[in-house]
């Protein structure tokens, strides 16, 4: 049996071909990166070139027959879902199985919390969240994005560290050694945030120097603070404090103690913290129900 999972964001897109033994063993794995896929800002044409052009040859043989097909990511709501089922079926037409679309939450929620309910979050550029019944996500608190919420994100993240460096909130030297690393100064800064398009990608890249100052304790205090309000704003209102917070993407990863701190402060405590879902996707599809 064959299985081609698929990750996708707008950048990037991890694809996995599995196959089991008669055991329901994963008895090969093979791993092949694309350009992302977001269906609601390409079109079936777009899709299909990049399935057609990137996925296909790299998987060879490999590619024939999968049993199944599982595509996860951004902008696969209602419309998106369907206009990637329409490509998927076009492009694997050897895939008799399932051809299942559903988004990078409900990834994220496979991926950590198995067959079991659990809270799931993705802590990324961007972020998000829900409840899991271990089925289906039964609550989701909508996150609004980077301008109306985002809370917990890398851009979030990113707009409170240029906030307090051009503020006076962080000590006057950082602002300096700040603009040697990354090679801005104040004028870049709002032309990449206010007149440029992928504001919230530029936010989020300022998270590594966020990672090397986070011994300056105002800055630990400004990371522990997002994480707050991302627990505040989100995962509260499901109202299950019995179940520990589980979280997928890079800034839950590297910033994982200061998320503990925060949920302990809240009085949650923290799950399992994965940089990426695959391996978790694999556990899941390749488990029996």
């Amino acid at each position: 049996m064959k299985i081609l999972l698929a990750d996708s964001g707008s950048t990037k897109t991890e694809w996995c071909m599995i196959e089991q033994d008669s055991q329901g063993r994963v008895a090969k794995r093979v791993t092949v990166h694309t350009q992302g896929i977001n269906p609601v800002h390409q079109d079936e044409r777009q899709v299909a070139e990049i399935i057609e052009q990137e996925l296909l040859p790299s998987l060879g043989r490999d590619a024939e027959c999968p049993t199944d097909v599982f595509f996860y990511g951004a902008g696969c709501g209602e419309m998106g879902g369907e206009l990637m089922t329409t490509v998927l079926r076009q492009c694997l037409p050897g895939a008799k199985g399932r051809v299942e679309v559903a988004s990078d939450l409900l990834a994220a929620a496979r991926a950590l919390c198995g067959r079991h309910e659990g809270v799931a979050a993705i802590l990324g550029t961007g972020a998000n969240s829900c409840y899991y019944n271990g089925c289906d996500i039964a609550m989701n608190v909508p996150p609004l994005g980077y301008i109306l919420g985002d809370e917990g994100s890398g851009a979030v993240l990113g707009k409170l560290l240029v906030n307090a460096l051009l503020k006076g909130d962080l000590p006057q030297e950082m602002l300096k050694e700040f603009y040697e690393e990354t090679q801005t100064d104040y004028l870049y800064i709002i032309n990449k945030v206010y007149r440029q398009p992928l504001a919230n990608r530029f936010l989020a890249s300022l998270a590594p120097f966020v990672a090397a100052h986070r011994h300056v304790d105002a800055v630990r205090k400004l990371v522990v603070g997002n994480f707050t309000d991302f627990i505040r704003k989100n995962v509260a209102k499901y109202d299950r404090p019995d179940l520990p917070v589980n979280a997928v993407g890079s800034i839950a990863y590297y910033f994982r103690d200061e998320l503990a701190e925060a949920l302990e402060n809240e009085g949650l405590s923290i799950g399992t913290v994965v940089r990426a879902p695959m391996d978790g996707l694999v556990e899941y599809h390749a488990e029996k129900p």
